[in-house]
């Protein structure tokens, strides 16, 4: 029997190419400048004239100031529910977030909470970010519901799916935010991870009774 090779991965053209490097050099500069000055005392003129391209190009890329900031949004809100969409067999969705959660510590993932000390203070200094971060937490939540509802095939306001995914969206705010916490106090990344662990075993396993058999794949 003939082996099926994949096919290959489409490469983006030369168009996309230029455009996916347009977004990160506005992003870069953005960065640079806000860790530098602040995120509130930045302007969107500024950043323009950083990165070399008109306002417009800006916020064609990043239409809210907050998007140039914590541009990894799109990862942070679809990472509790792609990893009980990952799942394994016989795997139930706790266990799958602790893995999940486990390999982010591993790899200090930003996702996870593991953003350095200036961009933490940068956060933490800005109402207008702290704000957009609860509502991505919020965000957050709401896609594991969604995630549950498909993976137990409730009902899409089951209050047992939304009950699952508070326990566990809580789990996780309250981990990134101990995590922020640790880099603001000026912890090194042995002691973050060293307290981290310990903080995720109490908190999952404060909810592994309630979950431990929900969602089983």
């Amino acid at each position: 029997m003939a082996t099926r090779t994949a096919p290959p991965t489409p490469q983006p053209g030369l168009r996309e190419t230029k455009k996916q490097e347009s977004r990160r050099l506005i992003s870069d500069s953005a960065t640079r400048l806000f860790l530098a000055q602040g995120f509130e005392q930045t302007s969107i003129a500024e950043i323009a004239a950083a990165a070399r391209v008109a306002k417009k190009t800006v916020t064609n890329y990043f239409p809210r100031k907050e998007d140039l900031a914590l541009d990894r949004q799109d990862a942070f809100v679809a990472s509790l529910a792609r990893a009980v969409t990952d799942r394994g067999p016989g795997e139930s969705a706790l266990a799958a977030l602790r893995r999940a959660f486990s390999g982010a510590v591993a790899a200090a993932d930003p996702v996870a909470g593991f953003s350095g000390p200036g961009f933490a203070r940068m956060i933490a200094d800005s109402p207008t970010l702290t704000a957009r971060l609860r509502e991505l937490h919020d965000l957050r939540e709401a896609a594991l519901a969604a995630a549950l509802t498909e993976a137990t095939g409730a009902e899409p306001d089951d209050v047992g799916v939304r009950t699952a995914a508070g326990l566990l969206g809580a789990v996780h705010r309250i981990l990134f935010d101990r995590i922020q916490r640790l880099t603001l106090a000026g912890e090194d990344m042995t002691r973050i991870r060293t307290e981290i662990t310990a903080a995720a075993e109490d908190a999952f396993g404060l909810v592994e009774p309630a979950l431990g058999g929900y969602a089983v794949a």
